[in-house]
């Protein structure tokens, strides 16, 4: 390798950040979580310019004005490209690139982008392309230069020529050959994506004598480190968005006895795409089958309200909306969040407050958790003999003895147990079981 080969860097793009909204601004921050985006692409945020709109422009969506001051911007910064905080349409993208002379991108994008860059199993990648093509396919047209030039007659230009013999005839636009390859792409990973979802269902249907608990929230949160304390896990916990795109499950003791599965999924954001969310249902399958989700907040953020909005829309969209979900309210160890805490505990009573870092809280958390684990508790009155120590075994390990006594040879045994611990126990095979009463 020469010198000057080593030397070699990869140059940056320099970005300028846009948010147009309609009515109410989002708040001085609205800008923050893009721009954190855009770095963990690998941008250097050089500008950022909020717009409030009165109406949508159908042709620049910022209409011509505030294009052309967002070219005169881009020139004075050398920017290499915009990124809007909104959706645009392939026509308001080609509109804008005309008019800006750079390259013009939208939320989605981006975000499909740092997918991207962050798949690494196979699973991930295949799930990432789908999603690239499926949001490309309605924007070919202003892809590739070449879109316009037509293939197949013996005259067609270099770009579009097919070949010769054989290939004349009416021609083709260059555009619907790409859609094809695209369309039959799609195809290929749509089929080969189904046989890993079923694979992936196999085994999360071979856990379900299992109790599970699967960590969600906003991208960031804390999820990872949050596994990683209570498991002893060492997966990678980085401070940038979506550090973690693979579902990651581990064994965790809360109590002796007690033994659960927790998954860390993919983190959710505003405004997530859709493509992301058809892409990733067999990673997000974890959070389907579970039987409690901890939703993870970051108290430190000064977004937090619009946080949990977005990621109990996700929740819904994917079909768990009406599932247990124990609050976690992570980062709560500086006194600056402390009075965000309190709010949220005022909103969310059951919430509890932790330090994933620190490892603060994270008792009180396991016993949340054994209490959704364990159930309503009731009362059982039940036979047994003396030699089968399994069954005490059992209620000293999950409930509490409230009186044991024997007679003629056996022994009679009234305890507190939860409900959701019945099935276990009647796998034991007491002489006679009765419960008498649910419990508060």
């Amino acid at each position: 390798m020469t010198k000057s080969t080593k030397s070699l860097q990869v140059l940056k793009e320099r970005a300028i950040l846009v948010a147009a909204y309609l009515g109410p601004q989002r708040g001085p921050d609205c800008l923050d979580e893009l721009a954190a985006l855009a770095r963990s692409a690998g941008a250097i945020v050089v500008g950022q310019v909020r717009q409030r709109l009165r109406s949508i422009h159908p042709a620049t969506y910022v209409g011509r004005g505030k294009a052309e001051d967002l070219a005169q911007r881009a020139r004075q910064s050398n920017a290499d490209i915009i990124i809007f905080d909104n959706d645009l349409s392939p026509a308001q993208i080609r509109e804008l690139e005309e008019i800006i002379q750079r390259r013009v991108i939208d939320r989605s994008e981006l975000i499909l982008d740092i997918f991207a860059s962050r798949a690494r199993t196979k699973q991930a990648k295949l799930q990432v392309e789908l999603a690239q093509l499926e949001y490309t396919y309605p924007r070919l047209t202003r892809m590739w230069s070449h879109l316009d030039s037509v293939a197949g007659p013996g005259g067609a230009v270099a770009a579009g020529r097919v070949g010769g013999i054989g290939t004349r005839g009416p021609g083709e636009q260059q555009l619907e050959i790409d859609r094809r390859l695209v369309s039959r792409r799609i195809t290929e990973l749509r089929q080969e994506l189904e046989r890993i979802d079923r694979r992936k269902l196999r085994e999360i249907q071979g856990r379900k004598d299992m109790y599970k608990v699967c960590l969600v929230g906003y991208t960031n949160a804390g999820k990872s480190t949050l596994l990683n304390a209570l498991t002893g896990a060492s997966v990678v916990a980085e401070d940038r968005p979506f550090s973690t795109l693979d579902t990651r499950t581990r064994i965790w003791t809360p109590q002796k006895g007690i033994r659960i599965l927790v998954s860390d999924t993919v983190g959710f954001i505003r405004d997530l795409p859709e493509q992301l969310v058809q892409s990733f249902k067999a990673t997000l399958e974890e959070a389907i089958t579970a039987d409690l989700l901890l939703h993870v907040i970051d108290v430190s953020n000064a977004n937090v309200l619009s946080q949990i909005e977005a990621v109990e829309k996700v929740l819904t969209d994917i079909g768990c909306g009406g599932k247990p979900v124990v609050k976690v309210l992570n980062k709560a160890d500086t006194a600056v969040n402390t009075s965000t805490v309190e709010m949220l505990q005022t909103i969310y009573p059951e919430a509890v407050a932790i330090s994933a870092k620190l490892r603060i809280g994270l008792d009180r958390l396991a016993q949340v958790v054994c209490q959704h684990y364990a159930g309503d508790r009731v009362i059982l009155e039940l036979t047994t003999t003396p030699a089968d120590g399994r069954v005490l075994a059992y209620l000293q390990a999950h409930g509490h003895v409230v009186d044991q006594t024997y007679e003629q040879g056996l022994t009679h045994i009234k305890a507190l147990l939860g409900r959701n611990q019945l099935p276990g126990l009647m796998q034991l095979r007491p002489l006679q079981l009765e419960v008498i009463e649910p419990t508060a």
